[in-house]
């Protein structure tokens, strides 16, 4: 069938980078030309998955050269399953963007961001989707190093000193971040002269060399991921961007460093795992989830509050290592991390695009200054409540599916005391989420009325919170989509043959 033989694969690149161009150079129908771009990204990735799923992970060689010549792209269940998380929070994303950066302005600067987010955007989107379907970490250095720029630089479009400051920030920290990454690239090179992960994992032995290359690498993404105690540079850079850049930041950025790190750790450095790394890295999720909790419950502005638990649960991420124990445990971890990386993405991004709804209808963020938000404003309460239900973890929703399956592996593999954690990280993120739920039912005495929003922009919002909760009911299908290709290293562990 030609549906077999579709490029489905190296379009999921394609597709952004050419209305990237479209973006630079036909600027008066820029925008009926990306939507109809994004929904042909949302269609391909669509494809994509149902590639892997019918025929399982697939190969594809840029040019027909194979390593360690060519490029080589590598389409699993999971990279299926976050391009195709990816495409659907661009679209959502971009459609608010619409109204956040009108074509029908005369202001000059409001003019110029506009010009400049939509090649950024998608730049940004098809750097993300190179990432995820790399194999090589030199190929992987790149492609993060893109998209670090894009994201850096769609930031800093705010404009705002405190911006500016926050993208500069973010900046030298993805610099610092990527020369560690490329510090361990370099050392795997000269010693193996392989760069592919297959190659690699064959290659490498249990030998100093690879044992700081590997620390290096993971020092860098980890700084790129913003976990505790890396996390300094994400609160102000996710706080002041533009809203739907916030949203996509929080729900996507953050998370390919992460995804990084699991494919380096599980598909190329196996061999060099010990119990005491996982337990390294699960006490720095622990640490994240809490003191992220905590500055969340203190913050008085909305948008810095979500960043703040951002850092929060970036942290039950890292609960993935500890967790992977010989047994049912491991099957359990990993479908329950991963499940968390899509609920929190769809959540996450529905409540930044909520908290640009209040920014935009009061002039202000600040918590304490808001009020009767469910008299003017329901859809976008509804938005931000459900998708703090999910963050919660309550049933039915994405993050208790998520949250649930993370708990029974902690259970199982007798580490009761991340099972306390995570419930008791969903109990601070019980407080910080009422501690903005509750100005939207107070009368407020002479409080400015606010202006009036478009539609678009609340049900973008409320369309991503509705993803978050709905994928509670579906969340069979995800699960089974990240067992197609799952590492060898996890299969071991849980008694499987790889």
């Amino acid at each position: 069938m030609l549906i077999d033989h579709w490029p489905w694969i190296p379009l999921a690149i394609v597709l952004p980078l050419s209305a990237v161009l479209f973006a630079i150079l036909i600027r008066r129908a820029t925008v009926i030309i990306l939507l109809a771009f994004m929904v042909a990204m949302v269609i391909n990735a669509s494809g994509l998955v149902w590639l892997v799923v019918t025929q399982g992970p697939r190969t594809y060689f840029m040019g027909g050269w194979q390593p360690p010549l060519g490029i080589t792209l590598y389409a699993d269940g999971l990279s299926a399953l976050l391009i195709l998380m990816t495409t659907i929070i661009g679209l959502a994303a971009g459609l608010y963007a619409l109204k956040y950066f009108p074509s029908n302005t005369d202001d000059e600067d409001a003019a110029h961001r506009r010009d400049h987010f939509w090649p950024l955007w998608m730049f940004l989107l098809a750097a993300m989707s190179a990432l995820f379907l790399s194999r090589d970490i030199f190929n992987l250095y790149i492609t993060l190093e893109l998209m670090g720029l894009a994201a850096v630089s769609l930031v800093a479009l705010a404009g705002e000193p405190v911006a500016l400051r926050a993208s500069m920030r973010y900046l030298l920290v993805s610099m610092a971040g990527s020369l560690f990454y490329l510090s361990g690239v370099a050392l795997v090179y000269a010693n193996y002269g392989v760069l592919d992960l297959p190659g690699l994992r064959a290659a490498i032995d249990q030998s100093v060399v690879p044992i700081i290359a590997i620390s290096l690498m993971t020092v860098g993404l980890m700084m790129k991921t913003a976990i505790f105690p890396f996390h300094f540079w994400l609160p102000p850079a996710h706080a002041n961007a533009p809203t739907p850049v916030s949203a996509v930041l929080s729900g996507l950025v953050v998370k390919a460093s992460f995804y990084l790190l699991v494919r380096l750790w599980f598909q190329g450095f196996d061999i060099l795992i010990t119990p005491v790394i996982l337990q390294i890295l699960g006490v720095m999720g622990a640490m994240a989830i809490l003191w992220g909790a905590f500055h969340a419950l203190k913050q008085k502005r909305v948008k810095l509050l979500i960043a703040y638990s951002t850092v929060a649960q970036l942290g039950y991420l890292f609960l993935l290592f500890p967790l992977l124990q010989p047994g049912e445990a491991s099957a359990l971890a990993w479908n329950g991390t991963f499940t968390f990386v899509i609920a929190h993405a769809f959540a996450k991004a529905g409540m930044f695009l909520a908290a640009g709804n209040i920014l935009k209808a009061y002039g202000h963020d600040q918590i304490s200054d808001l009020g009767e938000m469910t008299r003017y404003m329901p859809v976008t309460v509804f938005a931000f409540g459900m998708a703090g239900l999910s963050l919660v973890g309550l049933p039915p929703t994405g993050g208790f599916a998520a949250k649930w399956l993370m708990i029974r592996a902690a259970i199982v593999g007798g580490q009761w005391w991340y099972a306390v954690l995570i419930a008791g990280g969903g109990l601070l993120a019980a407080g910080y989420i009422i501690r903005v739920m509750s100005r939207a039912f107070r009368t407020v005495p002479d409080i400015p009325r606010p202006k009036p929003l478009s539609p678009l922009t609340e049900w973008a919002a409320l369309g991503l919170a509705v993803v978050a909760v709905g994928l509670g009911f579906t969340a069979i299908f995800p699960l089974e989509l990240l067992q197609v290709g799952i590492p060898d290293f996890i299969l071991t562990l849980v008694g499987g043959v790889p």
